[in-house]
């Protein structure tokens, strides 16, 4: 359980990595904080870190649950991901006037973060 964590952690660091890479002038254009992002090694320590804590809580949430495959781990990351970084997001954007673009560009990182996750678990399990 610990390499398949392990590994679900590399593989969503490395696919938000890309998302970000992807949609880097969106994100430069919509956020200060985007403008100019250089990953320094620790802010990249720090989001591979953050990665793992999300993974091993994900991992631990479909063991209590009894999640086992890959088609109930992506059912499990899709009820994950609308009923919290959406949920969250939304505030952001009713409450601090988040632009919708920029809670969508987040949102779609988490998505494709969490499926990823869900599919190197489900294997796993």
């Amino acid at each position: 359980m610990v390499l398949s964590v392990l590994g679900a952690s590399v593989a969503a660091f490395v696919v938000s990595s890309v998302w970000y890479a992807l949609f880097g002038k969106v994100w430069a254009r919509l956020s200060a904080a985007g403008a100019g992002a250089r990953p320094t090694p620790w802010r990249m320590g720090a989001e591979f870190g953050r990665t793992l804590v999300l993974v091993a809580v994900f991992a631990a949430l479909a063991a209590a649950v009894g999640v086992t495959g890959v088609p109930g781990a992506l059912g499990l990351a899709l009820l994950a991901w609308a009923g919290f970084p959406v949920v969250i997001l939304a505030g952001s954007v009713l409450h601090e006037r988040v632009p919708v673009g920029l809670a969508a560009l987040h949102a779609g990182d988490w998505l494709v973060k969490i499926a990823v996750v869900a599919v190197v678990l489900g294997i796993a399990r």
